[in-house]
């Protein structure tokens, strides 16, 4: 049976929305190689403008349902000021540097989480449990801690790259090897929390 015209206008919004977030997410996440490859042909100007009006397009076409109160919304404004200071700048090694803002900022959410809880992982766990009991509360403390030490060395190792100056080395560890070494704490969190769940 054929849905209505209503229904289907209703849909195409959202449907939309998920390719272009789609999208926009993939150039998010391959800035290093994007970046490696332009330089040779665009100025840092050009590139952090563009990368600034993707980053301001993904807030705009934002699922108006989600969750707009989270902690790492709070990121959103640094990183575009950051990026329009770099257009004003425009020098490479600032471009170079967005990583490294990024995960000092991640850094700084999940820390000062951690002095004035409930930490960002307690929250995120507590949307799957609200009545988390202690030890699971515990438990999230020492994975914030974790996340915490990940992005400050992060941090350290991408402003490395930055300093060496060999501009496929930093698109390798910042495009790749950094989501590598993310998705490997990941799995091994997932891993030691069903233990603990176990547990309780």
């Amino acid at each position: 049976m054929r849905e209505p015209d209503s229904q289907a206008k209703a849909r195409t919004p959202g449907t939309l929305r998920a390719i272009l977030s789609w999208l926009i997410g993939g150039l998010t996440l391959g800035y290093p190689f994007l970046v490696w490859y332009s330089l040779d042909y665009f100025q840092p100007r050009t590139l952090a403008l563009a990368l600034a009006a993707i980053f301001l397009l993904r807030m705009l076409i934002k699922n108006p349902r989600a969750n707009s109160n989270g902690p790492l919304l709070k990121l959103a404004p640094f990183c575009l000021l950051f990026l329009l200071l770099i257009a004003l700048l425009n020098e490479t090694r600032w471009l170079l540097g967005y990583p490294v803002l990024v995960s000092l900022l991640f850094f700084g959410v999940f820390a000062h989480s951690l002095l004035y809880p409930p930490t960002v992982v307690e929250r995120l766990a507590r949307l799957e449990d609200p009545d988390l009991p202690v030890k699971g509360v515990a438990y999230t403390r020492k994975v914030t801690w974790a996340w915490s030490v990940f992005f400050l060395c992060n941090a350290a190792v991408s402003q490395a790259t930055v300093w060496y100056g060999d501009r496929w080395l930093w698109s390798f560890y910042n495009g790749g090897l950094f989501y590598v070494l993310m998705g490997l704490l990941m799995g091994v969190e997932m891993l030691i929390r069903r233990k603990v769940k176990a547990s309780y």
